[in-house]
C-alpha cells in the first residue's frame, strides 16, 4: 500500500450516532461485513502507522462501520437488532488489515463515507472517517442503478460539514479490479504512538502478569512459536481465530510457573487452511486475567 498520511496525525471526527460498541463483541471480528446488503463489492485495505516513528503499528484493532446502499445503518431505528456493515480486524506486522464490504450509499447532508476507530489500547483510540474521490464514487454508483436506487451522491467532500476543515488525510483510493469484479480501496491513517504496550489500565495490569512476544517465524509454513514470559504463576490458555471470528483451535495449557515459556503451534497438525489468523493468549493469575492477541500469517505448503 502506498502512504497517503505522510506521518501526520489523522484528524479526529465524530463517531456519529451509529458506532455501537464492538470492543467486547467477538461476533464483529469478521472480514466479510456485508451480510445481506446489496451493493458493489469493495475490498477495503487499511494501514496504520504511528506518529512517533512513522512505522507500522501491528496488533491494533481497526473497527469500521458505514451505511448500506440506501443510507441506512444497522442497529438503529427500523434497523435495530441488525448488524450489517460493521466489523473489525487486527493489523498484521505491516500495520495492515482488510475487509470485504460494499461501496456505501449516502444520506442527506453527508457524502459517501466510512467511520473508523483505531483501538490502540484501553486508554487511547483514534476515531475518524474517510471518503473517496467524488467523481469516482459517482461513476461507480451511476454504473449500478439497480443496486443504488437513491442514485449518485449529490454532495462533494468540500460540501460536507464533517470534511469542511479539509480531507487530504481522509481520502482513500478507489480502483476497479476487473478480474476480481470488485472495487479495491487503500487507506492509510497515522495515529498517536509507536506501539500498544503499557498505555492503558488493561495493558498495565496485563504487563504485570505476562509479556507475549511475536511468533517466529512469521509468516510460517508449518510451525510457529510464541515467546511468553510470566511474571506471576498463571493458568495459560491459547486460542486460534480465523478472520471471520471463528475459533478454530483452543488449548488449555494448565498452570505455568513464573519465567520464560514458549507456545508452539503446529498449524499443519491443526489442519487449518493457509491464511491469516489471530492467536489469543490468556494468563489467568490470582491478581488479574491477562489477555493479548497477535497475528499469524500461515502460508501452508
Amino acid at each position: 500500500m502506498s502512504s497517503r498520511s505522510n506521518c501526520v496525525l489523522v484528524p479526529a471526527e465524530t463517531p456519529g450516532p451509529f458506532p455501537l460498541d464492538l470492543t467486547d463483541n467477538a461476533f464483529f471480528f469478521r472480514q466479510d461485513i456485508r451480510e445481506d446488503r446489496m451493493g458493489v463489492q469493495l475490498r477495503q485495505r487499511v494501514r496504520i502507522v504511528g506518529t512517533e516513528n512513522c512505522e507500522p503499528m501491528p496488533n491494533v484493532r481497526v473497527h469500521i462501520w458505514h451505511c448500506d446502499n440506501v443510507g441506512g445503518y444497522s442497529g438503529y431505528n427500523s434497523e435495530e437488532g441488525l448488524t450489517y456493515c460493521r466489523g473489525y480486524q487486527i493489523t498484521d506486522e505491516n500495520g495492515e488489515c482488510e475487509c470485504i464490504t460494499i461501496l456505501p450509499g449516502w444520506y442527506p447532508g453527508r457524502v459517501t463515507h466510512v467511520h473508523f476507530q483505531v483501538y490502540v489500547s484501553s486508554a487511547y483510540s483514534a476515531v475518524s472517517q474517510w471518503t473517496w474521490p467524488h467523481d469516482e464514487t459517482v461513476a461507480a454508483v451511476a454504473a449500478q442503478p439497480d443496486l443504488y436506487p437513491e442514485g449518485p451522491d449529490p454532495l462533494s467532500p468540500d460540501q460536507d460539514f464533517v470534511f469542511a476543515d479539509g480531507f487530504d488525510l481522509q481520502m482513500a483510493t478507489l480502483e476497479w479490479d476487473e478480474e476480481a469484479n470488485e472495487y479495491v480501496s487503500d487507506y492509510e491513517a497515522t495515529v498517536e504512538g509507536t506501539g500498544t504496550n503499557g498505555v492503558g489500565y488493561h495493558e498495565i495490569r496485563s504487563a504485570q502478569v505476562m509479556v507475549l512476544g511475536q511468533n517466529f517465524p512469521n509468516p510460517c509454513r508449518d510451525r510457529t512459536t510464541f515467546p511468553l514470559e510470566l511474571l506471576q504463576p498463571a493458568s495459560v490458555t491459547w486460542s486460534l481465530w480465523d478472520l471471520n471470528g471463528r475459533c478454530v483451535h483452543r488449548l488449555e495449557c494448565g498452570n505455568w510457573s513464573v519465567g520464560n515459556h514458549t507456545i508452539p503451534l503446529d498449524l499443519i497438525a491443526m489442519n487449518v487452511p493457509s491464511g491469516t489468523y489471530a492467536c489469543q493468549v490468556e494468563a489467568k493469575a490470582s491478581s488479574y486475567h491477562a489477555i493479548d492477541v497477535r497475528q499469524i500469517s500461515f502460508l501452508g505448503h
